[in-house]
């Protein structure tokens, strides 16, 4: 199992060293792309329209419904979004329109409204702009009855973005410009001719913020919605409307599966398909679909460096291109300072607190980690970047410091845990005052996590279950924090993770997985992290691996061989997807934005492969 993992793992790599993988193709992202560039214009993009809209027919479901991929279940955001953008040329199902009266509860305008904001609750970072959006389509004809952006505020300092009560999270700022500054068209108010005199220095703020590429946060449907209401608000000759239209034109797919059809797991070139070689997957008619992001290189490189086996050499070279892709300087998007690493090697990628933390860990792996020896500058930076990130409360958010109303840059436990190990792991080798410094934020974290535990574990930002009711995932949460203390070696941390086993041992299903929650459909995804998790807790010997489990007998409160038997039945479960063939099948199981979900192609190869490596050899009756 390690073998052919490993063995996809590397064929995944691209040419210059890093791994791409490949997000999902999705509704939300392909809806709100077609909608864009036909608002920008629908003769010179005709072809993208009408590709896109086509994928979209081929990818609804009997009940006129979508998820946000082909492998997600129906949600009301993606069936949304596509049935405006179908209405808008004139294609719209009656069925999609009947899935979403029964979703909102009434056929009317304000049932749709009402719906939307309640489902999204108090942060309007997604659900106005879906407003916007079918506003824009004239499935909405009331434009009081959606909440207002008040656009001007981005033309403030970004500093002071924290105590200003932003209705939407610090990576949405270009679509509170570009939203707000449409709303001005279509809204009255006694303040509109002194709002209009902000449009200018807002649009200056926009386009400093967006990146070389267009795509902002190389994403396509924040991008889009920036480039539909920019249009609609009179600037569509523009620069920025027309980058963000360029941006959407070069990451459109050329390329798709037939529905229900398996992907080999090897990845697919465009020059393949369009010759007609490509091995077990058809080309079809129709091509024209966006995922949710251009791609996570940076975050997928770091989880493949982690398990990465090269000769000392290739570690080495691999390490200075991690080392090459953090940020040299304050970036525009969050003002962000020098030193942290986006999710991707792309321009749109935005520094933040878990990839900082995986780049961090994964040059601990590649370049070890020798007590008493000097770190590099960059790794220096990118510990103090994250010390210069972490919250009030002790807690570390994803993109800014402050922002803690919000979800996204609300202190979270993940992403915490994630701080604490790569703080963890470079300590011995950090001196003097900077040393106490990064213990000092290591045991504020610590804290935070402490009075933050639930009796259910620790439930993620970033990964949710759409299998389950809430669509929570405390499983991958718990086993995620419980991972990264098991490593980080230090003795309260281990403490903590430990009270936390029973929790993991209960949620076992009776096939030997795991799901996101108790009685949760198991997934490879999950079933990998919390063996990861049990085998960095259990390991009582020095792993020979610069990341090493945990040496110190930590008491936990399991009766004798019950860990072992769980691990061993989650061995199995793994063993028996990797002999039916659907070990790596893709498992829509991130939770991306503001409930937008995506699966990833590497998330299966690098989370089995970092179990196996965690466990080291010791999984009973199966191979090494």
């Amino acid at each position: 199992m390690w073998e052919d993992a490993y063995r996809r793992l590397m064929q995944w790599r691209t040419a210059g060293g890093m791994w791409e993988g490949r997000l999902s193709s999705s509704a939300i992202a392909t809806s709100v792309s077609v909608f864009a560039l036909q608002r920008i214009d629908s003769e010179q993009y005709a072809s993208y329209i009408a590709n896109g809209v086509e994928w979209l027919h081929d990818t609804m479901k009997e009940d006129g419904s979508w998820g946000d991929s082909v492998e997600s279940p129906s949600n009301m955001t993606a069936t949304l979004l596509a049935y405006v953008s179908l209405y808008a040329v004139g294609q719209a199902p009656p069925q999609a329109r009947a899935y979403l009266d029964k979703q909102f509860g009434g056929h009317t305008e304000e049932a749709l409204i009402h719906g939307v904001l309640r489902y999204y609750g108090r942060d309007l970072t997604f659900s106005v702009p879906i407003l916007t959006m079918c506003a824009l389509a004239g499935v909405v004809s009331s434009w009081e009855k959606i909440p207002t952006f008040p656009f001007e505020l981005a033309t403030l300092p970004q500093r002071l973005f924290r105590y200003l009560n932003m209705p939407v999270v610090s990576y949405a700022i270009p679509a509170l410009i570009a939203i707000g500054i449409c709303q001005l068209k279509h809204k009255g108010g006694i303040l509109r001719p002194v709002r209009r005199r902000f449009i200018p220095r807002s649009m200056t703020v926009l386009q400093r913020m967006q990146p070389a590429d267009g795509g902002f946060l190389e994403a396509a449907p924040l991008t889009a919605f920036v480039g539909m209401c920019l249009a609609e608000g009179g600037f569509r000759a523009h620069a920025v409307t027309q980058r963000c239209a360029k941006f959407l034109v070069d990451t459109v797919r050329d390329e798709r599966l037939r529905v229900g059809e398996p992907r080999s797991g090897i990845r697919l070139r465009v020059g393949e398909l369009r010759s007609g070689i490509r091995q077990g997957v058809g080309a079809s008619a129709g091509m024209g679909a966006w995922p949710i992001d251009t791609n996570l290189s940076g975050w997928v490189t770091s989880l493949a460096g982690k398990v990465f086996c090269g000769s000392e050499a290739e570690q080495a070279a691999l390490a200075q291109l991690i080392e090459r892709h953090a940020t040299t300087a304050v970036h525009p998007f969050t003002g962000a300072m020098a030193g942290g690493w986006g999710w991707s090697d792309l321009s749109g990628s935005v520094p933040d607190g878990d990839d900082t933390s995986a780049a961090l860990v994964a040059l601990h792996h590649l370049k070890g980690n020798t007590p008493g020896t000097k770190v590099s500058a960059t790794v220096e930076n990118g510990l103090r970047w994250l010390m210069a990130l972490q919250n009030n409360d002790g807690g570390m958010p994803t993109f800014c410091r402050g922002w803690g109303k919000l979800p996204f840059d609300r202190s979270t436990p993940d992403i915490t845990a994630h701080a604490m190990l790569a703080m963890g792991l470079w300590m011995p080798s950090l001196q003097g005052t900077f040393r106490q410094a990064v213990e000092k934020s290591y045991r504020r974290m610590l804290r935070w996590l402490e009075h933050t535990v639930e009796r259910g574990g620790w439930t993620p930002l970033w990964f949710g279950d759409q299998d389950a009711d809430d669509e929570r995932a405390p499983v991958y949460g718990t086993a995620t924090v419980v991972d990264y203390l098991m490593q980080s070696q230090q003795e309260e941390a281990m403490a903590l993770a430990a009270q936390q086993i029973p929790f993991l041992l209960d949620c076992q299903n009776e096939d030997g997985g795991w799901g996101g929650n108790k009685g949760v459909r198991s997934k490879v995804t999950y079933t990998s992290r919390v063996l990861a998790a049990l085998s960095h807790f259990q390991d009582p010997t020095p792993d020979p691996s610069p990341v090493r489990g945990g040496e110190k007998d930590v008491a936990v409160p399991v009766r004798d061989g019950e860990m072992d038997e769980a691990m061993q039945r989650g061995w199995d479960y793994l063993y028996r997807r990797y002999q039916a063939g659907t070990l790596y099948e893709n498992e829509p199981v991130g939770l991306y934005f503001s409930r937008l979900w995506y699966s990833e192609e590497l998330y299966n190869v690098t989370f089995v492969l970092h179990a196996l490596r965690a466990a080291g050899g010791r999984i009973g009756r199966r191979p090494k």
